[in-house]
């Protein structure tokens, strides 16, 4: 049969579609194409600078095709790949791209294997051509995805893995950049999310080439939450939604305002999908080292060793110092090397004190960290810096405190405490801080006046020493579900074993005291009659020597009276002061007893409530809320000020902000000054006269219409309102008296 008027030789996409839905039919015309392939291909080959537009159409028409007659272009994908490997450099640019879409159609059409590919897209990273990389960049990262879409292909998964492992030891810059940099795009997205790829990674911060030893310092240091919060609240200082869209009905509709509804709209639906994602915790990649000590200390020489860039220096000592903080690791000449640059004049210097804070734990020797604070106290907590530098310290110092508490030393935690009297807000909410860690921490540190009253928390914490293991037999806290079926009958339960305690506290101490000062009486009465008997004897004596002495004797006597009266007066205070004594420590061992009966009382409702029941997330919040209390509530009273979201634990990592946080106005921009005036203007009466008339459509006073006048109506008025010269006053005056004789 012969076609006439046939178009399809010169009109390939309208032949492509009639191939793809009957391929049998067109296998003539396919065989026609498929020949004139060859053949400008061969022309190619003697040019490959130049560009050839129809072989760029004819190469896109068979990568199209190709499952539709493999048998004839079974050579057809290896043609491809050895044009590219044979003049991968010298290529035109269009004529490249072209070559790998065409390539990258037929993996997708599974005529490929995606090793063959790698291997060719990563000798094609010598060209210089940036769009070039980003696109087989992001056609790895989407093919590896989509191999382990459905399940997780361990085969093809260790082969590419391989590859791109040997890939970070090529000379090649671009192209150990690039596999780095799609191993942390594949861990990002959860594709490659296991420990070798982690310690391959790891392994890419000891790497000659900057560009890669960057990138892998940053994947361990991961994404900063507080820059991305900082980001989703500028989109609430937009428009809100429902607003955007009434202005786009009732206003003229203008391009801007179309931008803006559009701009609302997609940050709508990014709240949404941000409330809905379950919530991120720390950063796992560090977690899952295998050998956390020796990867630190490498790190830490490289440091030394290396003359790289100030920023890169910091990201290393970043890495190093979170390791040592959340494996509890030793590295012991890393203090005394960050030592080195606490200066306030330092460049980063708020970021090298958050290092040494996050490389500090309960297991660094106190030896090791006390001359730091005292380096600390030193050059930052000195009246001769500004308030903001010494908050800064304090701040610093509080957070070493927490996470290594015996490092602070008596004498040195006082003169810090002192400042909590100083002038300058910032440096006295600082000292306030600290003294409350302390509180928490290690009260018998602080002095009495510091200390407060001690809380059932600080009651049940004991002050650790240096290595000592904490491990609780029971969960902490599960003493609130010991016999309690509901909560209203938790809340009269507690409240009724309060009153119960207070009375029996009262009661025992009452009699004590009575006690006490029946024994003191009882005491101070035989010691009346001892010496008045003594006084008697003397008496006695006395008179009778008087019969025989003269005068002289008489007053001898009298001084020696004196003298015992003297003595009794020191006996009194002695015995006052040895009472007030006895009571306080008799005090004190009944406190001590009364808080050990509470702590063994509580001991065995846990360890009942943890052996013999499985707790639920509800049971969970109980207990936490209850450990939240036991904070606020004092140990002989109720609770002060109880609040049930209370944090306790410390994350793993510091932030930034907390040692920066200073207590003091920060300046405003514009815009925010404007916002706190309108809001300071609600709800607030108009400046101006004041209408204070009960019927408000009654008619003004000619004053009060005269407000609402033109100029030009009033000027006339304003003249009499002039001051008059005397001479004028003299003329007026005679006109006036001119006027009254004529009257007459």
């Amino acid at each position: 049969m012969v076609r006439h008027n046939n178009q399809l030789p010169h009109n390939l996409p309208q032949l492509q579609n009639l191939i793809k839905r009957d391929p049998e039919s067109y296998k003539e015309e396919f065989l026609q194409q498929h020949l004139h392939y060859k053949s400008t291909l061969e022309v190619f080959r003697l040019e490959p600078t130049q560009f050839n537009k129809s072989l760029d159409e004819l190469v896109i028409f068979l990568a199209q095709i190709a499952h539709c007659y493999p048998d004839d272009l079974k050579t057809y994908p290896q043609e491809i790949v050895d044009i590219l490997n044979t003049h991968n450099i010298i290529l035109d640019n269009e004529m490249r791209m072209t070559f790998c879409k065409a390539l990258i159609q037929l993996r997708n059409k599974s005529l490929l294997e995606p090793t063959a590919l790698l291997s060719l897209f990563f000798e094609l990273l010598k060209c210089q051509d940036k769009i070039l990389r980003d696109f087989l960049r992001t056609h790895i990262v989407t093919d590896i995805k989509n191999i382990n879409a459905k399940h997780k292909n361990a085969k093809v998964n260790t082969i590419l893995q391989n590859f791109m492992f040997s890939m970070l030891t090529n000379p090649n810059t671009k192209a150990a950049k690039m596999s780095v940099d799609i191993m942390i795009d594949l861990y990002n997205k959860n594709v490659w999310n296991d420990v070798k790829t982690v310690n391959v990674i790891a392994t890419g911060c000891f790497s000659k080439i900057t560009k890669v030893t960057v990138a892998s310092l940053k994947f361990f240091l991961g994404t900063d939450p507080e820059e991305k919060e900082s980001d989703d609240s500028d989109s609430d200082d937009e428009l809100s939604m429902k607003e955007i869209m009434m202005a786009n009905k009732v206003n003229k509709k203008t391009k801007k305002r179309q931008k803006q509804l559009k701009k609302a709209k997609q940050s709508f639906v990014k709240a949404k999908k941000k409330k809905s994602k379950a919530p991120q915790y720390n950063f796992s990649a560090l977690h899952l080292i295998h050998d956390p000590q020796d990867f630190a200390e490498k790190l830490f020489k490289q440091i030394e060793k290396n003359n790289d860039r100030f920023e890169v220096k910091l990201m290393t000592l970043d890495v190093v110092s979170r390791l040592i903080g959340l494996h509890s690791l030793f590295l012991l000449n890393f203090y005394p090397y960050i030592q080195r640059f606490l200066q306030p004049h330092q460049r980063e210097v708020t970021k090298l004190l958050q290092f040494i804070a996050q490389a500090s734990h309960e297991l660094v020797p106190p030896d090791v960290l006390e001359p730091v604070l005292k380096t600390l106290a030193n050059n930052f907590i000195t009246e001769r810096n500004s308030a903001d530098v010494m908050a800064i310290g304090l701040n610093t110092v509080r957070e070493i405190c927490t996470r290594c508490p015996l490092a602070m030393s008596e004498d040195l935690l006082e003169d810090l405490t002192r400042y909590k009297q100083y002038k300058e807000r910032s440096v006295m909410m600082a000292a306030h801080s600290l003294i409350g860690t302390f509180r928490r921490i290690m009260p018998d540190l602080l002095r009495k006046k510091d200390r407060g009253r001690p809380t059932e928390a600080t009651i049940m914490r004991k002050s650790s020493k240096y290595g000592e293991i904490r491990a609780s037999e029971f969960v902490p806290g599960a003493e609130v579900l010991y016999n309690q079926s509901t909560e209203s009958a938790e809340e009269t339960n507690d409240s009724e074993e309060e009153e119960d305690d207070d009375e029996w506290i009262d009661v025992s101490e009452n009699d004590e005291e009575e006690i006490s000062e029946n024994e003191s009486s009882a005491e101070s009465d035989e010691t009346e009659k001892s010496f008045i008997s003594k006084n008697e004897n003397d008496e006695i004596l006395t008179l009778s020597c008087s019969k025989d002495t003269s005068a002289q004797n008489t007053c001898e006597a009298d001084s020696g009276e004196q003298k015992t009266n003297k003595i009794l007066r020191k006996k009194n205070a002695l015995t006052k002061q040895l009472k007030k004594a006895q009571k306080l420590e008799k005090k004190a061992k009944h406190k001590l007893e009364k808080n050990e009966e509470l702590i063994g009382e509580r001991k065995i409702k846990a360890s009942v409530i943890s052996t013999k029941r499985l707790l639920t997330d509800k049971d969970f919040r109980k207990i936490d809320v209850a450990l939240a209390k036991q904070d606020v509530t004092y140990v002989k009273r109720g609770i002060k000020r109880p609040h049930e979201n209370v944090e306790i634990d410390q994350g793993e990592l510091v932030k930034l902000s907390d040692i920066e946080n200073i207590y003091k106005k920060r300046k405003h921009d514009k815009d925010a000054r404007q916002k706190s005036v309108k809001k300071g203007q609600q709800g607030r009466d108009k400046f101006g006269f004041k209408d204070r008339r009960q019927n408000p459509l009654c008619s003004k006073t000619n004053r009060e219409k005269r407000k609402g006048k033109v100029f030009s109506m009033l000027k006339q008025k304003l003249k009499t309102k002039v001051k008059r010269s005397f001479r004028e006053k003299q003329i007026a005056l005679k006109n006036h008296l001119i006027k009254q004789k004529k009257m007459k």
